[in-house]
Protein backbone atom coordinates (compact mmCIF):
# COMPACT_ATOMS: atom_id res chain seq x y z
CA UNK A 1 0.00 0.00 0.00
CA UNK A 2 2.85 2.39 0.79
CA UNK A 3 4.53 1.68 -2.56
CA UNK A 4 1.25 2.43 -4.37
CA UNK A 5 0.76 5.68 -2.45
CA UNK A 6 4.24 6.92 -3.42
CA UNK A 7 3.85 5.81 -7.05
CA UNK A 8 6.35 2.91 -7.03
CA UNK A 9 3.64 0.35 -7.80
CA UNK A 10 0.54 0.89 -9.86
CA UNK A 11 -2.57 -1.17 -9.22
CA UNK A 12 -5.85 -0.64 -7.40
CA UNK A 13 -5.34 -1.15 -3.66
CA UNK A 14 -8.76 -2.71 -3.28
CA UNK A 15 -7.59 -5.65 -5.44
CA UNK A 16 -4.45 -6.42 -3.44
CA UNK A 17 -5.94 -9.25 -1.37
CA UNK A 18 -7.47 -11.03 -4.37
CA UNK A 19 -4.28 -10.57 -6.42
CA UNK A 20 -2.17 -12.06 -3.65
CA UNK A 21 -4.49 -15.08 -3.41
CA UNK A 22 -4.62 -15.53 -7.20
CA UNK A 23 -0.83 -15.61 -7.34
CA UNK A 24 -0.42 -18.03 -4.45
CA UNK A 25 0.97 -15.58 -1.89
CA UNK A 26 0.19 -15.96 1.79
CA UNK A 27 0.14 -13.02 4.19
CA UNK A 28 2.22 -13.69 7.28
CA UNK A 29 1.74 -11.95 10.61
CA UNK A 30 4.60 -9.99 12.13
CA UNK A 31 5.49 -11.74 15.38
CA UNK A 32 7.30 -10.31 18.37
CA UNK A 33 10.23 -12.62 17.54
CA UNK A 34 10.56 -10.88 14.15
CA UNK A 35 10.62 -7.46 15.78
CA UNK A 36 13.17 -8.51 18.39
CA UNK A 37 15.38 -10.16 15.76
CA UNK A 38 15.24 -7.06 13.54
CA UNK A 39 16.85 -5.07 16.37
CA UNK A 40 19.80 -7.47 16.47
CA UNK A 41 20.54 -7.30 12.73
CA UNK A 42 23.70 -5.50 11.63
CA UNK A 43 23.02 -1.92 10.49
CA UNK A 44 23.50 -2.65 6.79
CA UNK A 45 20.02 -1.27 6.11
CA UNK A 46 18.25 1.38 8.19
CA UNK A 47 14.67 1.04 6.88
CA UNK A 48 12.65 -0.46 9.77
CA UNK A 49 10.07 -2.09 7.47
CA UNK A 50 12.78 -3.82 5.44
CA UNK A 51 14.59 -4.89 8.60
CA UNK A 52 11.41 -6.60 9.84
CA UNK A 53 11.03 -8.36 6.47
CA UNK A 54 14.67 -9.50 6.67
CA UNK A 55 14.17 -10.79 10.22
CA UNK A 56 10.94 -12.55 9.23
CA UNK A 57 12.64 -14.21 6.25
CA UNK A 58 15.53 -15.39 8.41
CA UNK A 59 13.37 -16.74 11.23
CA UNK A 60 10.78 -18.39 8.96
CA UNK A 61 13.41 -19.62 6.45
CA UNK A 62 11.80 -17.75 3.55
CA UNK A 63 13.17 -16.11 0.40
CA UNK A 64 12.57 -12.41 -0.25
CA UNK A 65 11.79 -11.12 -3.72
CA UNK A 66 13.87 -7.96 -3.93
CA UNK A 67 16.30 -5.98 -6.04
CA UNK A 68 17.37 -3.93 -3.00
CA UNK A 69 21.14 -4.29 -2.72
CA UNK A 70 21.06 -3.38 0.98
CA UNK A 71 18.75 -6.33 1.72
CA UNK A 72 20.90 -8.64 -0.40
CA UNK A 73 23.85 -8.03 1.97
CA UNK A 74 22.12 -9.98 4.75
CA UNK A 75 22.35 -13.73 5.32
CA UNK A 76 19.12 -14.79 3.65
CA UNK A 77 17.80 -16.23 0.44
CA UNK A 78 16.56 -13.65 -2.08
CA UNK A 79 15.18 -13.77 -5.61
CA UNK A 80 15.39 -11.16 -8.37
Amino acid sequence: AIKVSIGRLTFPLESIESELQLNGFELLPIKSSHILHSASLPMLHRDPFDRILIAQAQIENLSLVTADQHIQKYALSWIW
